[in-house]
C-alpha cells in the first residue's frame, strides 16, 4: 500500500527529505558525565537511521548551567564537536537528514544535576511540576545576553559537526518557554511584560542562531522551533498565546515549526468546549508560511497519514521509533504485519536501547511505552498532558 508520508518534501532553503516521516527527539540519558557522546548513543541512532526522512536528535545543552538531567548531551564547548560529528554521521545513514535539538533547561533542573549550583530562569518562580522543583534564581540581563550568544555558538558547532540543522527546544516547559510563559516570567525589564514583550528572548535566540547559519554554514542548514501549545498552570500559556507566538514564528527566520504533545488528536486542555484538533488550528494560523511537523502517539501508517490529512506537512514519531527502529523500512517493504507496536523488556538491548534509557523507559515512561508486560490500557492523551510534555521525573 502507498501512503502520503512516502512522498518527499523540500524545505525552502533547498534541503529535501526522501519522505515525510521524522524521528522526534528521544531522551537516551546516555552521554558521558560531561555531555560527550557515547557509543551507546551512536548505536541507538544508527539503528534507527536510513529509513525515515529526518532524525531530530535528543536535546543538547548550550551551556553547562543549562543541563536539565543526567546523561544529557552537551554542545557547550568546541571539544564536543568530535563526538557530535560521529553522532551526525550515524544519523545520516542512507540519506536520512540529521538535526540536533538545542536548549537550556532553566528551572527544570536542580542543584544536584548542576553540582551545587542553583538553577536559573526568567524569574525566581518555582515550577509546579515536578512537586519537588526548586526555586530558581532570576537571570541577570548580562546572563541573558551571554546565553543568546551561546545559542549562536551552539549552532556553529552543530554546523561544524556535520548536522543538517538545529531545532530550538521551546517546548516542554524549558527555558525558551519559561521566558514566554506568564507563570515563569514576571520580569519588568525588556525581557518581560505583556505577551508580545515576553517573546523577546525567543526572537533574540532565533536571530542568534540564524546569524550563525548565515556566517558559518557552507550548505543549506535548517533552523527549527519546537513549541508546546498550552500550559495547564495558572497563570500560564493558553491557546491564544501560542497562536500569537506562532504568528511570530511564521514571520521569523525559522524553517519549520514542530509541535510537542502526547496525541496528534489533541484538543485544547483548557477549553473543553473546543473540539477542533490543535494541529488544524496551527495549520490555519501558519497559513503556509512555515512547514508544520505534527506529532503525538503516531504508531501505525494510518496514524501517520491522518496527521498529514489534518494539514501538517510532516509527521514525527518518538516512542514508536524506540519500539520499532525499522518502521519505515517495513512499510516500504510491504511488511507492516511485523511492525512492533509493543516493547518487550527482554528485547531492549537487541534494539540498541542504552541501559540508562532502559531504566528511564521502565520508570518515568512505563505507562506510555506499551510494554508487553504492562496489563494497563494505554491512555491516548487527547484531553490531558502526557508525561513527556514536561511532567516526567528525569534521572
Amino acid at each position: 500500500m502507498t501512503y502520503n508520508f512516502q512522498q518527499d518534501f523540500s524545505f525552502k532553503n533547498g534541503i529535501t527529505l526522501k519522505n515525510r516521516v521524522i524521528m522526534s527527539p528521544t531522551t537516551t540519558m546516555s552521554s558521558f558525565y560531561d555531555g560527550h557522546v557515547t557509543n551507546d548513543e551512536i548505536d541507538f541512532y544508527g539503528a534507527r537511521a536510513g529509513g525515515v526522512g529526518m532524525i531530530i536528535g535528543e536535546v543538547a545543552n548550550v551551556i553547562a548551567g543549562g543541563k536539565g538531567f543526567e546523561g544529557e548531551l552537551s554542545i557547550a564547548d568546541d571539544t564536543d564537536i568530535e563526538g557530535l560529528s560521529r553522532l551526525a554521521n550515524a544519523m545520516k545513514r542512507n540519506g536520512t537528514k540529521a538535526v540536533l535539538q538545542i536548549f537550556h533547561a532553566g528551572r527544570k533542573s536542580n542543584d544536584s544535576i548542576l553540582r551545587g549550583t542553583q538553577p536559573v530562569s526568567a524569574s525566581a518562580v518555582k515550577a509546579a511540576f515536578p512537586a519537588d522543583s526548586q526555586t530558581p534564581r532570576e537571570m541577570t540581563a548580562a546572563e541573558i545576553d551571554e546565553l543568546i550568544v551561546a545559542f549562536g555558538e551552539a549552532t556553529r558547532r552543530a554546523i561544524a559537526a556535520g548536522f543538517d540543522g538545529v531545532e530550538l527546544h521551546g517546548a516542554n516547559t524549558y527555558l525558551l518557554q519559561q521566558f514566554f510563559s506568564p507563570n515563569s516570567n514576571r520580569r519588568t525589564d525588556k525581557w518581560g511584560g505583556n505577551r508580545d514583550d515576553r517573546m523577546a528572548f525567543a526572537k533574540a535566540v532565533i536571530t542568534s542562531a540564524h546569524e550563525a547559519i548565515t556566517q558559518y554554514a557552507d550548505r543549506p542548514f535548517l533552523l527549527g522551533y519546537r513549541i508546546s501549545p498550552e500550559e495547564i498552570e495558572t497563570p500560564g500559556i493558553r491557546l491564544a498565546d501560542s497562536l500569537a507566538f506562532l504568528d511570530m514564528l511564521g514571520d521569523s527566520d525559522v524553517d519549520y515549526v514542530h509541535m510537542s504533545m502526547g496525541s496528534a488528536q489533541r484538543t485544547s486542555l483548557n477549553d473543553k468546549s473546543d473540539h477542533e484538533p490543535l494541529i488544524k488550528k496551527f495549520v490555519a494560523q501558519l497559513a503556509g508560511r512555515k512547514p508544520l511537523i505534527g506529532v503525538g502517539s503516531v504508531e501505525t501508517p494510518a496514524d501517520a497519514d491522518a496527521v498529514l490529512a489534518m494539514g501538517a506537512d510532516l509527521v514525527a514519531m518518538g516512542r514508536e521509533m524506540i519500539r520499532e527502529p525499522q518502521w519505515m523500512e517495513k512499510v516500504l517493504d510491504g511488511d507492516e504485519a511485523s511492525i512492533r507496536y509493543q516493547l518487550s523488556p527482554s528485547e531492549m538491548t537487541e534494539l540498541k536501547i542504552p541501559v540508562a534509557m532502559q531504566y528511564y523507559l521502565k520508570g518515568a515512561f512505563y505507562s506510555v511505552m506499551h510494554f508487553t508486560t504492562d496489563p494497563a490500557v494505554a491512555a491516548d492523551y487527547q484531553n490531558e498532558a502526557a508525561p513527556m510534555e514536561g511532567f516526567e521525573k528525569k534521572m
